[in-house]
């Protein structure tokens, strides 16, 4: 009786949210059925299903591969750095904009910032190409200029400097429009802090720091926690557009490796056992994070 009232009271709300239910049971539920490819010797003539059980034969095959370590090194490295240089920069973004007093000022700088987003991958790394290209991209030649850069090294085609330039890139674009979440939490500061801060003669630097950082604390660590769940998750599309035979040594991450080995070489068996071995090690550090952040700061997903 009690779930017949519940459904009777808010079937709208429901009815709000069955399209969104519906899009995750056949786009991210459904697809679980394929996951039985990684244990099984895939035949296109018998289908998924129809292949000879295997067991771990294809985890194993990946744990033997020099490629192994090669991928995780290169994944993880690449994750971390984005993580650990593109997470805080969006929360310093959002409470520099919050300090803005004048409001067109305030709008032409968010404006500014979220449009890198807006920019597709592809046009990204094209721009990449030309600003970077050895000799004459505008960027390669202002840090050579520095002596920042050696004077041989091609950006685009060195593997010490694809991680840099991939993280760089990606903070560039996406810091804009990271920042919203926590523009939007800071909204919800009690303008009476503000006030107390300025009778007690805190400058805006203090005011960030002792009443804008704890108040969208809860938020950044639900944020952290979300992003430490897709550590290995490294894009597909950007670096296989900045992939080349160059920087292949530090390029080739877990995604661009099932690429090539079960798509353009058809070991889909194999494909699919090291896609789930990436889903597995994601799904380990969003729990042990999350279990972390609760023990911390008592904000966790769960």
């Amino acid at each position: 009786m009690k779930v017949k009232r519940y459904f009777r009271k808010n079937w709208q709300l429901w009815i709000m949210l069955l399209p969104a239910m519906l899009y995750i049971l056949i786009f991210c539920y459904v697809p679980m059925y394929g996951i039985q490819l990684a244990f099984r010797d895939y035949d296109f003539t018998k289908g998924i299903t129809g292949g000879a059980w295997a067991g771990l034969k294809y985890f194993k095959q990946y744990f033997d591969s020099p490629m192994f370590w090669v991928t995780l090194k290169n994944t993880f490295v690449i994750a971390f750095a984005s993580i650990v240089v593109g997470f805080p920069i969006p929360i310093i973004l959002a409470m520099v904009i919050n300090q803005l007093k004048n409001k067109k000022w305030k709008r032409t700088v968010q404006t500014t910032v979220y449009i890198p987003y807006f920019i597709s991958v592809v046009v990204m790394v094209s721009i990449l190409r030309i600003m970077l290209a050895d000799g004459t991209g505008v960027i390669d030649g202002f840090l050579k200029s520095l002596h920042l850069v050696g004077e041989n090294v091609n950006l685009m085609g060195s593997e010490k400097a694809f991680m840099p330039v991939y993280v760089l890139s990606g903070v560039w674009q996406t810091m804009g429009w990271n920042s919203i979440i926590f523009i939007a939490a800071l909204s919800s500061v009690d303008t009476q802090l503000y006030d107390a801060c300025k009778m007690d003669g805190a400058n805006r630097w203090q005011t960030m720091i002792h009443v804008d950082l704890p108040a969208i604390l809860p938020t950044i660590m639900i944020i952290l926690i979300l992003n430490m769940g897709n550590i290995l998750n490294v894009g597909f599309d950007k670096v296989f557009l900045m992939q080349n035979s160059l920087n292949l040594g530090a390029s080739q991450v877990i995604s661009t490796y099932v690429y090539t080995v079960g798509i353009k070489s058809t070991q889909f068996s194999f494909g699919a056992a090291v896609g789930l071995f990436n889903t597995l090690i994601n799904f380990v550090f969003l729990v042990v994070t999350n279990q972390l952040s609760k023990k911390v700061t008592g904000t966790g997903l769960m």
